[in-house]
């Protein structure tokens, strides 16, 4: 019940933007961007990271097991499904290394720790902030 409340309240978030999602990265921005200022910084990154976590982490223990990043991997790749526009160079690096299990799981104990994941999180923020300048806009996922 908690995952699929936390998950229906960013996909309602998102959905108002959906249908503008031309631009490479409008998806992300759009979503990840808490106070609507066309940037996500560091920080709002951190805390939707910790959010998402929140979603998956289904018995709550602070880990996310095989089993609950399995859902997480699913509900990433039916939400790109959903968004095939918009999506850019930035949000292909992103998508595919910094959310993957591997790339999580520090200490390779086969589950990610909220700490684990909310640390690597300035890696992976840095992975979309191609020009370097400490916020992802979508200028970061255009050519």
């Amino acid at each position: 019940m908690k995952r699929t409340s936390i998950l229906a309240a960013l996909v309602l978030a998102t959905s108002a933007f959906a249908a503008n999602a031309q631009e490479p990265g409008s998806h992300f921005v759009n979503a990840w961007d808490e106070n609507g200022d066309g940037k996500v910084t560091l920080a709002e990154a951190t805390e939707r990271r910790g959010d998402v976590f929140a979603t998956f982490d289904e018995n709550e223990d602070g880990y996310l097991s095989a089993e609950e990043y399995s859902m997480f991997d699913e509900a990433r790749a039916n939400d790109q499904k959903n968004h095939k526009d918009g999506k850019g160079k930035g949000m292909q690096k992103g998508r595919h290394k910094g959310m993957q299990m591997a790339y999580n799981d520090v200490d390779k104990d086969g589950r990610v720790s909220l700490e684990e994941f909310t640390t690597q999180t300035a890696g992976w923020f840095a992975m979309m902030d191609r020009n370097g300048d400490g916020v992802v806009t979508t200028a970061d996922f255009g050519r």
